[in-house]
C-alpha cells in the first residue's frame, strides 16, 4: 500500500476504526430550504492531500480539495472556470498546526483522538476555538488564493455528545453555529462539508457542496483489503444527502469511494453506481495523496 500521508492517515484511521467518527447515525429531516449556489457542473472533482500534485489532472478537474499546507504555489493547479477548496478540520486539531498552543493555553482543547494522538479533538462551544476558525484558519487558506474550504471531522460533535451527553452538551450545534458564522464573515467563498450528519439538516442551505465519504467502498484496517460496503450502509449515506438536496437543491452532492485502482472494472462500477443515484463521484486509494482519473470506458 502507498505511504499514507500524515493527514490521510489520521483521517483513515478515524474512519477505519468505527469508534469515533464513524457510523453515527444522526436523525433525518428532509424540510426544504432556500438553494444558494447555481449549479456550475462541477461533474468531474477530486482530492488530493499530497505535496506534488499533477498540474495536468489538476486542471481537469471543475472542483479540487487541497491540502493548503503545503509551500507551493496553487496557479498551475487551476484549469478554466474551477474552484480549489483547501481542506480544514472543524473538529480536531494536529499539535503541529501553528495555533495549537494558544489554542492549548485557552483550554479550548479536549483529549486526544484516540486512533491518532497527536490531534486534539476541540471543544466546538469554545470562544476561542471559534475565533480561531473565523479570524485565523480560514482567512489563512483564502490567502492563499482558495476559493474556499473542505470542512473535515465535524462527525466528532456528535461523536463527543454521544460519548458524554452531559459534558459534551451542545457540541452539534456549536458546530452548525459554527458553520453558519463562517458563511456570515465569507459569504463569497466555497464551502464543503465532509459528512457531518448531525449538523447537515441546520447548514444544508449554507453550503455549496456535501461529501459522502466511503460511501460504497471502504478500507478494511484488520483484513487490510478494500471492502464493499453493505447496500443498507450505503442507503443510509444516501438518505441523508438526499435530504440535504432536498432543504437546498443547488447543493452539490459528492461520493468519495476508496478502491485499487488496478481493478479497473470495479472503479468504473463504483463511479457508475454513484452516478445513477445522482451524485457527483470520485473513486481513489486510502492515501489520498495523488491524482487518480477517471477509467477511460
Amino acid at each position: 500500500m502507498t505511504r499514507l500521508t500524515d493527514l490521510a492517515r489520521r483521517r483513515m484511521l478515524a474512519l477505519g476504526a468505527l469508534g469515533l467518527t464513524f457510523g453515527l447515525r444522526a436523525p433525518l429531516d428532509a424540510a426544504a430550504g432556500p438553494a444558494r449556489r447555481s449549479d456550475d457542473d462541477d461533474a468531474r472533482w477530486a482530492i488530493d492531500y499530497g505535496a506534488a500534485t499533477d498540474p495536468a489532472l489538476a486542471r481537469a478537474c471543475r472542483l479540487l480539495v487541497l491540502e493548503p499546507h503545503h509551500p507551493r504555489p496553487i496557479a498551475p493547479l487551476r484549469g478554466p472556470g474551477s474552484s480549489l477548496l483547501g481542506y480544514v478540520s472543524f473538529g480536531e486539531i494536529e499539535r503541529s498546526r501553528p495555533y495549537f498552543p494558544g489554542l492549548e493555553k485557552a483550554g479550548a482543547l479536549g483529549r486526544a483522538n484516540p486512533n491518532w494522538p497527536d490531534a486534539r479533538l476541540v471543544d466546538l462551544r469554545h470562544p476561542a476555538w471559534r475565533a480561531a476558525v473565523i479570524d485565523q484558519l480560514v482567512p489563512a487558506i483564502l490567502a492563499l488564493g482558495y476559493d474556499g474550504i473542505f470542512i473535515d471531522t465535524m462527525d466528532n460533535a456528535e461523536a463527543m455528545e454521544r460519548q458524554d451527553p452531559v459534558a459534551n452538551k451542545g457540541m452539534i450545534a456549536a458546530g452548525a453555529a459554527l458553520i453558519g458564522a463562517v458563511r456570515t464573515r465569507f459569504p463569497k467563498i466555497r464551502i464543503m462539508l465532509n459528512r457531518g450528519y448531525a449538523v447537515l439538516p441546520d447548514v444544508a442551505s449554507k453550503l455549496d457542496y456535501v461529501l459522502g465519504e466511503a460511501m460504497a467502498s471502504r478500507w478494511n484496517f484488520a483484513a487490510k483489503r478494500y471492502e464493499m460496503l453493505s447496500d443498507d450502509d450505503w442507503e443510509w449515506q444516501a438518505a441523508r444527502l438526499r435530504a440535504a438536496r432536498a432543504r437546498n437543491p443547488a447543493l452539490g452532492v459528492m461520493t468519495l469511494d476508496y478502491w485499487d485502482q488496478a481493478d479497473v472494472d470495479h472503479v468504473r462500477s463504483l463511479y457508475a453506481r454513484e452516478r445513477r443515484a445522482g451524485f457527483r463521484p470520485y473513486v481513489a486509494t486510502l492515501a489520498l495523496d495523488r491524482l487518480w482519473p477517471e477509467p477511460t470506458r
